[in-house]
């Protein structure tokens, strides 16, 4: 069985700009810290992206999410997503991303049914969009049903924000970010969590997350009296609207380089594709979110253990417990998340 794709082109010391060579060259770093097929444990992680709405449009975005996306998950898409999420148990939490997944209409039914059945439920939030019409009182209804907010802000400095995420995003962020804590979320022994989240503007990788985090609390808390609980670093991966600027720069084979240079075998045991599941809006299975965009489908077959299957979908399921033990689909892209500190939906793995 395969358990490698090809669908980045790269650049290594050699000048091999071919898709297949990246594609090998992450198989070969597997193979030579024995990880190669890349197996998944367990699935604790559901990640449900709800559709490309949003009211943003952020430079490095892999979703190529926007205002003017109308890609959104069906009513029946999510029953069934509830439905197989209630059958497993081995999962722990539902993650639901976008675009900005409040602006779904069914974001506060998946909210409240996946609490009712025990588990976490982690809102992929962009901050902004809880200044939008119609969101009202979503700050209340996320601190009752004790949902954790991951909010992207991308540095503490307004030019270093609006650059990446367009003018007036940096107080608008703000704005949002003052609201949970109003309601608790960030404050000591509230019980209710809200996380940052840091990429780097451009073509480089996070520094150290424990030091960007420290500046974090300083530069919020002095100059804005702003109060989060932790800071995730993700490394931009080049993977659609990203690789499109990159291209734009001259700075995509470098970058590949670059990543790929800086292969760290120790973030592979905790990759977030080994306990996770993601699902598109229209209900498609992948390995990861940027497998998901990369239209790179989860490898099953009828008795979802083993053998590629295109299009493998929710719908092929009775529960995502026989998930655990398949074989991750890996491809040049990859090496974004094993790049350095590591990079996951949970900040640095090393």
């Amino acid at each position: 069985m395969s358990s490698q794709a090809s669908e980045l082109p790269a650049r290594s010391n050699s000048a091999r700009t071919d898709r297949e060579t990246v594609a090998d060259s992450f198989k070969e770093r597997l193979q030579g810290c024995g990880e190669f097929p890349l197996a998944a444990g367990a699935v604790t992680t559901v990640q449900v992206n709800l559709g490309k709405r949003c009211n943003q449009a952020c430079s490095h975005c892999h979703v190529d999410a926007g205002p003017a996306r109308t890609e959104q998950m069906s009513r029946p898409t999510v029953e069934r997503v509830l439905q197989l999420v209630e059958r497993s148990d081995s999962v722990q939490t539902v993650d639901l991303t976008g675009g900005a997944p409040e602006l779904h209409p069914d974001f506060r039914l998946l909210v409240e049914r996946s609490r009712r059945l025990g588990k976490n439920v982690i809102d992929r939030c962009n901050l902004t969009v809880l200044l939008e019409d119609g969101m009202e009182g979503l700050v209340d209804f996320l601190a009752e049903h004790e949902v954790r907010v991951v909010a992207s802000l991308p540095c503490y400095t307004k030019e270093n924000v609006d650059e990446q995420r367009g003018a007036g995003v940096f107080e608008s962020s703000l704005s949002g970010m003052a609201m949970l804590n109003d309601r608790g979320y960030g404050v000591a022994g509230s019980g209710l969590v809200l996380d940052l989240v840091f990429n780097p503007g451009g073509a480089s990788l996070p520094g150290p997350q424990d030091e960007l985090e420290q500046r974090y609390h300083q530069e919020l808390g002095d100059r804005f009296g702003l109060r989060f609980n932790q800071l995730l670093t993700l490394t931009n991966l080049p993977v659609k609207r990203f690789a499109d600027w990159l291209r734009r720069r001259g700075e995509y084979d470098s970058y590949l380089e670059l990543l790929d240079g800086a292969f760290n075998p120790k973030t592979v045991s905790s990759l977030m594709c080994r306990s996770m599941v993601s699902i598109s809006w229209q209900g498609e299975l992948h390995d990861c979110d940027f497998n998901q965009m990369l239209e790179i489908p989860i490898e099953l077959d009828n008795d979802n253990r083993r053998g590629r299957s295109a299009g493998t979908s929710i719908w092929q399921l009775e529960s995502f417990d026989p998930l655990g033990g398949r074989s991750v689909t890996t491809a040049g892209h990859c090496f974004g998340c094993t790049a350095g500190a590591g990079s996951s939906c949970a900040g640095a793995l090393s």
